[in-house]
């Protein structure tokens, strides 16, 4: 299993797909977090917000690297169904079982990575984007939870990629269906049917990286609504992965 882990882990990061993802969703926080300060040094002028929760928001502001962490781990599985080089890799492996667990091991790390790499640079941001202000960051006990919240959801971000990819197989539909979910779908529930859309997996996640929204779940129950749809997307991935042919 420790050769079939190196080979997986060596197959992610072949190609441009793992660094290209971590220099857009890089590119992607740092402009949501530039736009965040431009506005709120007006509103802390006008009194409608404090420097505590302008430092809050930019290190929240990195939480869209778990629509990165689950892009790559979409793409990480599918992209052997669109080669056709899956079959092979289950026969190199020894078995579909033993793929499906190494990659969902390998994928979950490379979401720790982002995560990694998604937590240093929030830490930081306040300190680089209020420079040039008259603010100093003011971090809080509250700023420290969303820190350890944006590093969370970014981990468990790949293996929900990863389990898509494995039910879609298809590169196209499974970065369709993530982009889909994360930026649209859940984010329309949430506004039309609350009661229903905080059960949904990016809104569970965003009570982790506490969002603030009053609809949202607490984080204990967040986690509970996150483990079911990891576990439910895992079930539907394992079944379909033995029981439809590998090509």
């Amino acid at each position: 299993m420790r050769d079939l882990l190196a080979a997986e882990w060596a197959k992610i990061w072949s190609g441009r797909a793992a660094w290209s993802m971590a220099l857009i969703g890089l590119v992607l926080c740092v402009l949501a977090g530039s736009g965040y300060v431009a506005v709120a040094d007006a509103d802390i002028a006008k009194g409608a917000t404090t420097i505590q929760d302008v430092t809050g928001q930019l290190v929240r502001s990195w939480f869209m690297m778990l629509l990165i962490s689950a892009l790559l781990g979409a793409v990480y599985v599918s992209r052997e169904y669109q080669a056709g080089t899956i079959g092979r890799s289950v026969l190199l492996s020894g078995g579909r079982a033993r793929l499906f667990g190494a990659k969902l091991a390998v994928g979950t790390a490379m979401g720790a990575v982002f995560g990694l790499l998604a937590a240093v640079c929030a830490a930081v941001s306040p300190w680089i984007f209020l420079r040039g202000t008259e603010h100093d960051p003011a971090w809080t006990r509250e700023t420290t939870l969303t820190l350890v919240g944006v590093f969370t959801v970014t981990v468990l971000g790949a293996p929900w990629g990863v389990l898509l990819g494995w039910i879609l197989r298809n590169q196209a539909a499974a970065v369709a269906v993530v982009l889909g979910l994360t930026l649209f779908v859940d984010e329309a529930l949430l506004r039309l049917a609350p009661v229903v859309g905080k059960f949904t997996m990016t809104i569970a996640m965003s009570s982790v990286y506490r969002d603030g929204k009053p609809e949202l779940l607490s984080e204990p129950w967040a986690f509970v609504v996150i483990a079911g749809w990891l576990a439910a997307a895992g079930y539907a991935a394992h079944w379909f992965l033995h029981r439809r042919d590998v090509l």
